[in-house]
């Protein structure tokens, strides 16, 4: 019997999946459309209820994808959208998501993100994201590639410790954010959400992931993933365009790798010993 996924709890108190499905450059060849639907329902059936997009993916095609594989099972999805910074301002965020949910055809968003920063009103984006929770347009709202000084910005703001999540790029590959920004988050009882959590298939060729992987009859990328998976606090959103990735992806959240594979990871993907920038993709 599959064992269900484990959950992080939001600072409001409610648990959402450790594992969901990201879709990023879905939604854009018509060729996979229909093998995309299908993973997304399968990932949905298999408990990956979490369901990231944005109105850059695609420039809306993404959010138009999720509509049509997802929209008989809107309520059993914990559904997540984003803004670009350029909409950043307090009317702004509420005209491009009141767009975002014509797309996805559904009345509100469970999660709304400012995608990363780049000359928004910071100010005038919470006062945005706080109108649309009060008109019920989406149920809690975060940001995207903030690092430490920016989430002290924000915190700084009135209403801005209303912050639900930060999600960033976090991977075993790419550790920055443990130095300072993941601690940051857990003392605030802030999940981060990593995207990109098998460094979008970057990972080198040959590492002591395929060693571990070997060892257990499964797939190095399958061990990255749940090495993101195990991390406290975190929550991920790999992406997946077919059936068989997702049912790959999920199993991944079954794996629990042991004191002494997690040592020998750090041995080959250290830890950060100074704070580093924040990356993106």
């Amino acid at each position: 019997m599959i064992q269900p996924i484990p959950t992080v709890t939001l600072p409001g108190g409610e648990a959402i999946p450790k594992l969901g499905q990201g879709t990023w450059e879905m939604g854009e060849r018509p060729n996979a459309r229909q093998a995309e639907i299908a993973a997304l329902r399968a990932g949905v059936e298999l408990g990956m209820t979490l369901v990231d997009t944005a109105e850059m993916y695609g420039d809306g095609e993404s959010e138009k994808l999720i509509a049509e594989a997802l929209g008989a099972v809107r309520d059993d999805v914990f559904l997540v959208s984003k803004v670009y910074p350029h909409n950043g301002s307090e009317h702004g965020v509420q005209a491009a998501c009141e767009r975002s949910l014509r797309r996805l055809k559904t009345d509100r968003l469970d999660l709304y993100l400012l995608h990363w920063r780049g000359g928004e009103d910071l100010a005038g984006v919470v006062a945005g994201f706080g109108k649309l929770v009060r008109d019920g347009k989406i149920r809690h709202w975060g940001v995207s590639n903030f690092d430490t000084d920016d989430m002290e910005e924000l915190f700084s703001l009135d209403g801005g410790n209303a912050c639900a999540t930060n999600q960033v790029l976090y991977n075993v590959a790419r550790r920055g954010p443990e130095f300072d920004l993941l601690p940051w988050m857990r003392a605030r009882a802030m999940p981060a959400m990593a995207y990109s959590p098998v460094d979008h298939a970057r990972l080198p060729k040959k590492s002591v992931l395929d060693e571990i992987a070997a060892a257990r009859g499964v797939s190095a990328v399958q061990i990255a993933l749940a090495w993101v998976l195990q991390q406290d606090q975190v929550f991920a959103i790999p992406k997946a365009s077919s059936v068989g990735h997702v049912e790959q992806n999920r199993a991944a959240a079954g794996i629990a790798l042991s004191r002494d594979e997690l040592a020998r990871i750090d041995g080959q993907f250290t830890p950060p010993r100074g704070k580093r920038g924040l990356e993106m993709l």
